[in-house]
């Protein structure tokens, strides 16, 4: 396509001027008939885009054309992948086209998935099937309305070339936005080049990005490593909370900003158990839903690992530093996942005992996480039965409702935090079965749910229930690559 898309497009390359060791040049490979094929139009409005569906506007959303002063890079990283080092991963299916300013003043990048191979493609194609986008389109959009930190999605557009996995399938592109594509992979890599200077100014690209109020403290990037671990303890509590398993916590899945990245064998529970395991490819459940909280402090260790030379010239004073400020982070997820809880019982604290009993109830009982929590609001008002018909163990439920009610729960408070909708993995599988086939209608009812978590919407009553009996045993996600 050979169409300038529209000059009133600004790209600006901060992260590739700053750190040009980390940003290799590349250009999308060309999409044969691109289609437009979902567009999040109230994010390219906050975004101050031009229209979209346009011959102008997919050169854009697809890297084939863009604005004279762009330059596209694929951006270079490193990371532990289920615990092993890998010195050299990066972009290797996607590309960085630059950054925008959104309405409220704030960098974003634009980045594309799918959009050829690059130089970090060991021996990848680079391009991606349609249903892994249209997942992270829903997935993402849904943890967005669930106020959770995470990349945004803004297009999904189908490029005309099918994309050979385990059968053929019709390829597509996703362009997503994040305050940054900053990885813990990303220090990995600095440090791993021996190079103090480009991991200072990595450093200092991060503080100037996402935490500036680090800029003014004694120890500038100790200060920038303790914003991190908060922001990561701040974001798996909210992931525990609502019951979503990334599945491939990888510290190049680990951003700077404590965002949510990289939606690919991720799922939400179905009934509650902290052993789920819905990646295709965790064979030893090392990312199950339960272990989220600690791998996400073995990943901030890497990072601290990364950092030392920063926090001072005596290694030994430099781990001293880093092991205080890495053992604020289990505290502050608790204290974060403890107050969450707390809102979502409807109370304004929880007696001893009164969660971890409902914890081994739910488990025992195999009682469905989202559901369960919505209709315990129903108890607060004076009706149990939705609520307790989904044990097993009725005296248990009936005695723990009982403790639970003496404390005066809010139900509506707890309407406010419980959603009704979460991306059930039954309709999410079905949803992109039909999208595949080329019928979007199921995707756009379950995205209308989902993106409006909170508030009961007439007719979507299947998009409340919880799974059928007869899936979930072995249901299993992959990572579309």
């Amino acid at each position: 396509m050979s169409t300038a898309p529209p000059h009133t497009v600004t790209l600006s390359t901060h992260f590739a001027q700053a750190l040009p060791e980390m940003a290799l040049p590349w250009q999308a490979a060309d999409t044969p008939t691109p289609t437009l094929l979902l567009l999040n139009t109230a994010l390219a409005t906050s975004l101050g885009l031009p229209p979209l569906d346009t011959p102008e506007g997919l050169a854009l959303l697809t890297g084939t054309h863009l604005p004279e002063a762009a330059t596209p890079v694929a951006q270079a990283y490193a990371g532990h992948q289920f615990g092993n080092y890998s010195p050299r991963l990066g972009d290797g299916r996607a590309l960085l086209l630059g950054e925008l300013t959104d309405h409220n003043g704030r960098l974003q990048d634009l980045h594309l998935k799918g959009s050829g191979r690059t130089p970090f493609s060991r021996g990848g194609d680079g391009y991606a099937a349609l249903g892994p986008m249209l997942r992270e389109y829903l997935l993402s959009e849904a943890m967005h309305a669930l106020g959770i930190p995470t990349t945004r999605s803004l297009a999904v557009t189908t490029t005309g070339r099918p994309v050979h996995r385990e059968t053929t399938l019709p390829g597509a592109i996703l362009a997503r936005t994040a305050s940054s594509h900053l990885r813990v992979g990303s220090f990995q890599f600095a440090r791993a080049t021996n190079d103090p200077d480009l991991l200072r100014r990595l450093a200092d690209h991060a503080i100037a990005r996402h935490h500036p109020e680090a800029t003014t403290a004694e120890n500038p990037y100790l200060a920038l490593f303790d914003s991190v671990v908060a922001a990561q303890a701040t974001l798996i509590s909210q992931w525990m909370l609502v019951g979503f398993i990334h599945g491939v916590m990888n510290t190049d899945n680990m951003t700077i900003s404590g965002e949510t990245i990289d939606y690919g064998p991720c799922a939400f529970l179905d009934a509650y158990d902290p052993t789920t395991v819905y990646s295709s490819i965790d064979h030893a459940g090392r990312y199950a839903y339960g272990n989220q909280p600690g791998i996400a402090q073995w990943n901030l260790a890497r990072l601290a690992e990364a950092l030392l030379p920063l926090f001072d010239d005596n290694e030994d004073r430099a781990v001293a530093k880093a092991l205080d400020v890495l053992s604020t982070f289990k505290p502050r997820y608790e204290e974060a996942w403890t107050s969450g809880m707390t809102a979502k019982l409807g109370l304004n604290t929880t007696p001893d005992t009164l969660v971890d009993d409902l914890l081994t109830l739910l488990r025992d009982n195999h009682v469905d996480h989202t559901s369960f929590y919505r209709h315990l609001a129903t108890a607060a008002r004076g009706n149990p039965e939705p609520a307790r018909s989904q044990f097993l163990d009725l005296a248990s439920i009936d005695t723990w409702i009982t403790r639970w009610r003496a404390e005066h729960p809010d139900p509506d408070a707890m309407d406010r935090v419980n959603p009704v909708y979460v991306p059930r993995n039954h309709l999410v599988e079905e949803a992109l079965a039909a999208a595949t086939d080329g019928d979007l209608t199921p995707l756009h009812a379950l995205l209308k749910a989902v993106t409006s978590p909170y508030t009961e919407l007439p007719g979507h009553d299947r998009y409340a229930a919880p799974a059928p009996e007869d899936f979930g045993a072995a249901y299993q996600t992959f990572c579309g690559t």
